[in-house]
């Protein structure tokens, strides 16, 4: 998310002028027709689908909505903020259904185009906005967090854990901070060291930043950074008794041997329910939360490394997530009153 959030990152590589053409963009572009090609919906991405993490899994989305609903689909990764407003506009032109922005950083430019186009939806992930046609999804990612922090107490013996993001956004921050709470909430003493890359997409980066942790002695790295988050599980398995937590996509087969876990946004799941809702004309425009309480936001265990996991964890664990599932336990709301307390 994102936790929460996306993401605006520099780019190295010029826009070719293919890319700019209007429905290029990268591999993930697809044009199959809907039913009377009524229904189209299009995706902005701000890095690449092969990320195996926040990008890979709108785009699973995206299919996700072509197969079940038959609709026209259309990807592009955007490289520059400049690309925010000329590709919205362009597809509000060509009649879309339903165009989501997947990112915090979109919201600004959705919000400019959105009073242009106002027979499409514009869509923002991350996003705290909402218009006539402007709706924003949050995801909560406070509850999924603070397991993996409970996970991550349990697992260290040095006594000393990690977070690695992309750049220090203010939802990626939130759950960092969840997942420290639930880090103490098994031990007030152990220390969690704080990183973060400075971009989304730079492996070498991530893999540097995960070694510099593991040489101060951290054994357990929850990581949300995207492509450049798979350095993370790469420098993970060159040393040995280190563990990571994944995020955003389920990354538990990424590097099974070494990874616990992952804190997962079902964007499927999320995207499909709300582009039925546009497709019905039924979708009502406004900031939707999306969390552990509606099975969008989760832990999930890796299976091949469960047996590792001490009992009594694991159970502490399993309780505390189905009071969440059952909307008696929020980890933002508590929070949120020990803060204007």
């Amino acid at each position: 998310m994102s936790p929460n959030t996306r993401r605006l990152t520099p780019r190295l590589l010029a826009l070719s002028a293919a890319l700019l053409a209007f429905g290029c963009g990268n591999a993930g572009n697809d044009t199959k027709a809907g039913p009377n090609g009524a229904f189209k919906v299009a995706l902005l991405t701000p890095g690449p689908v092969s990320d195996q993490s926040w990008n890979g899994g709108a785009y699973q989305g995206l299919t996700q909505i072509r197969d079940t609903l038959g609709a026209s689909i259309s990807h592009i990764e955007t490289k520059t903020p400049a690309e925010f407003d000329e590709n919205f506009r362009q597809y509000g032109a060509q009649g879309y259904a339903l165009v989501i922005g997947h990112g915090f950083e979109y919201q600004d430019a959705a919000k400019r185009v959105a009073p242009e186009f106002p027979k499409t939806i514009y869509l923002t992930t991350s996003g705290s906005t909402a218009g006539a046609n402007l709706a924003g999804i949050t995801f909560g990612f406070s509850d999924a967090s603070y397991l993996a922090g409970l996970l991550a107490g349990s697992m260290t013996t040095t006594h000393k854990v990690g977070v690695i993001g992309g750049t220090e956004l203010p939802p990626v921050v939130e759950s960092f901070e969840a997942f420290e709470d639930g880090a103490h909430a098994v031990d007030p003493s152990i220390k969690v060291i704080r990183s973060f890359i400075g971009n989304w997409d730079d492996l070498n980066a991530g893999k540097e930043q995960a070694l510099a942790q593991i040489a101060q002695g951290v054994d357990v790295i929850f990581q949300n950074a995207d492509a450049a988050g798979l350095g993370v599980f790469q420098a993970a398995r060159e040393k040995k008794n280190v563990y990571v937590i994944g995020s955003n996509a389920n990354q538990n087969g990424v590097a099974p041997d070494v990874t616990l876990g992952s804190v997962v946004i079902d964007l499927p799941r999320a995207f499909l329910k709300i582009a039925k809702d546009v497709k019905a004309g039924t979708f009502e425009p406004r900031v939707i939360v999306f969390g552990e309480a509606d099975s969008v936001v989760t832990l999930v265990l890796n299976p091949a490394l469960e047996s590792r996991i001490p009992a009594p964890a694991r159970t502490r664990i399993d309780s505390t997530q189905a009071r969440m599932l059952a909307g008696t336990l929020s980890i933002a709301a508590v929070r949120d009153s020990a803060r204007k307390n």
